[in-house]
């Protein structure tokens, strides 16, 4: 596998300032999408997704898997925006695509489809992090800056520029949070059980001493304090870059054009503080093989007094457990911004001005209430702010038995999601909302591909049987960051 040679050469690095040698680039990134795709077994569309629209008039969505289910908020929206074209009598359609796989896999069936123009996707449902890669390859085609207005969350917001056009529109979040176990916290004698506020680090070890405390009543089903995603994957990519950004003075590892700029001193404080969150006297065991899916299982299981997570999981874990037993609060310490971005692919045969009329519809102000109250993050603060947006474009949230997957086989399938008074989630407006606002980016660069492979392969070594000190494995990262990012 030589992906990272491909992203990372000096050609590449040459090509990086958008002068009269790009083209070097270019062909550097047609190749690593190539690797991509024959390294991973991403063909030109997966097995069983529709690789041609299913008329003229059809504009096809690629999406991954929309987590309130299936004929979830994301069909419903589409639906409701195809009852409009009826009326209007356009004799145009959208079609939802949902691609198989993790994230990871996802993006390497996108890249490969779309390079291959194996796939006829008019719109692409993108990470935050692919945008720049999308972008830098000619995959996805600018769009109007009119698409992005002040009500959408200004770190939100910036996740769909690169090289200073918008090339996405925000359409649901994401943000890391903190889920604990409030009986617990009871049970242990601990006063205050309310953590909205905030807590830190310390605190969180302190509380989990408490609960551990010779003598205490330890749950029946209890065994460490804390779980999260440390699993090869991006899940430790998020984990990583998290401890890195709240270390010392925040290892930032790139600039706004994707250039590296951490230094060895910076990736030791950020490797100390991901070492320090991860303690084995601490985290379940299971954490370093956990993705999201077992984390809040083993979290819903009651083995954990504490989890970290994204947004969806307040809805989840409401299914079988109630607000007496389990709260959410802001993460300590600095917090990754997540979520998806739609965008218009270059090759759209004809229905591009159609597609941008498409996505500004699914990411109105309508829409992300609808999606707000389906338990996604919504992008817009008119969603969490305003008791005059409210959805009528989707079937209200809950209706569907099977809106959300279970947490555990044991979870009720009705919604018990915890509600406002104006029905929104409950944590939206005073835990949720300025999360999002307060969140950080990973790095932005057009071979992020590359470099969460590389962060990730790197910070396992923290977690093996023979870990290497702090500043043996910061000297490690730097070295192999510097071979696949270009530099200042």
């Amino acid at each position: 596998m030589t992906r990272g040679r491909a992203y990372g050469g000096a050609a590449a690095r040459r090509a990086y300032g958008y002068g009269a040698v790009r083209r070097a680039y270019g062909y550097a990134l047609a190749l690593a999408l190539l690797l991509t795709a024959a390294c991973t077994g991403g063909g030109p569309a997966p097995s069983g997704v529709p690789v041609s629209p299913g008329g003229p008039g059809d504009i096809i969505v690629a999406s991954g898997r929309d987590v309130t289910g299936k004929g979830g908020v994301r069909q419903q929206l589409i639906d409701a925006w195809n009852a409009r074209q009826d009326k209007e009598h356009t004799g145009v359609h959208a079609r939802l695509v949902e691609l198989p796989g993790s994230a990871d896999e996802q993006r390497s069936q996108l890249l490969g489809a779309l390079q291959s123009r194996g796939a006829e996707y008019d719109v692409v449902n993108l990470d935050v992090t692919w945008v720049p890669e999308f972008a830098a390859a000619h995959l996805i085609r600018p769009l109007p800056d009119g698409l992005i207005d002040g009500d959408v969350i200004k770190s939100v917001a910036s996740t769909a520029r690169w090289a200073d056009k918008v090339y996405a529109v925000p359409f649901n979040s994401d943000v890391g949070l903190l889920y604990y176990r409030r009986d617990y916290l009871e049970r242990a004698h601990i006063r205050d059980t309310d953590l909205s506020q905030g807590v830190s680090w310390q605190r969180l070890r302190d509380l989990t001493d408490t609960i551990e405390a010779p003598g205490a009543p330890r749950p029946r089903d209890y065994e460490k304090g804390w779980t999260t995603q440390l699993g090869p994957y991006e899940g430790r990519t998020v984990n990583g870059v998290e401890a890195f950004l709240s270390a010392g003075g925040g290892a930032a590892l790139t600039d706004d054009r994707g250039r590296y700029t951490a230094t060895v001193p910076e990736l030791t404080e950020g490797v100390a503080q991901l070492r320090a969150r991860a303690q084995a006297a601490y985290t379940l065991g299971d954490a370093f093989r956990s993705g999201e899916t077992e984390s809040l299982t083993d979290f819903a299981d009651g083995r954990t007094a504490f989890l970290r997570h994204w947004p969806y999981a307040y809805r989840t874990l409401h299914q079988s457990l109630d607000e007496a037993q389990v709260g959410v609060a802001p993460l300590p310490g600095r917090a990754v911004l997540g979520g998806q971005n739609l965008a218009v692919t270059t090759q759209s045969p004809g229905r591009a001005a159609k597609a941008e009329e498409l996505i500004g519809f699914l990411t109105g102000k309508e829409s992300e209430r609808c999606l707000l109250d389906a338990g996604f993050a919504a992008t817009r603060e008119s969603a969490y702010q305003d008791d005059g947006v409210t959805c009528g474009a989707a079937r209200t949230a809950g209706a569907s038995p099977s809106a959300s997957p279970p947490a555990s086989p044991s979870a009720e399938s009705a919604d018990r999601m915890p509600r406002d008074d104006h029905r929104r989630p409950r944590y939206a407006r005073t835990i949720l909302l300025p999360a999002l606002r307060r969140a950080v980016q990973r790095p932005r660069t057009p071979f992020y591909g590359a470099f969460t492979q590389t962060f990730a392969t790197e910070l396992g070594r923290l977690f093996g049987e023979d870990p290497p000190s702090d500043a043996e494995l910061a000297a490690g990262l730097d070295r192999a960051l510097r071979r696949i990012l270009p530099e200042r």
